[in-house]
């Protein structure tokens, strides 16, 4: 094998067990509070070296469930999950949803 494959093999397998990432920031609806979307969907607004940035939530069993508890309100939330960038919007697949205390 090649240095080159061996690096990839490892980049792989790093990627694969990638820790999850805490996101502490307000969560809204996307259709109901920001009036981004046909349908409702979480997002987490989080400040990030200065900016907002919008995490959608990617719908899951954990999202499906906290949906409810911010549909028509904002919460202070902390989030923990996988982030990946999708056509330019930071998706986060929620492993748990709470109120920040």
């Amino acid at each position: 094998m090649t240095a080159s494959v061996v690096a990839a093999i490892a980049m792989l397998t790093m990627s694969a067990f990638a820790a999850d990432v805490t996101i502490t920031g307000d969560a809204k609806c996307a259709k109901c509070a920001l009036h981004e979307t046909d349908k409702c969907q979480n997002v987490i607004e989080a400040d990030k070296d200065g900016k907002t940035v919008k995490y959608y939530v990617v719908d899951n069993a954990v999202a499906k469930k906290f949906h409810k508890t911010v549909c028509q309100d904002t919460k202070k939330v902390t989030a923990t999950g996988s982030v990946e960038e999708k056509d330019g919007k930071m998706m986060l697949t929620a492993t748990k949803i709470e109120e920040a205390k």
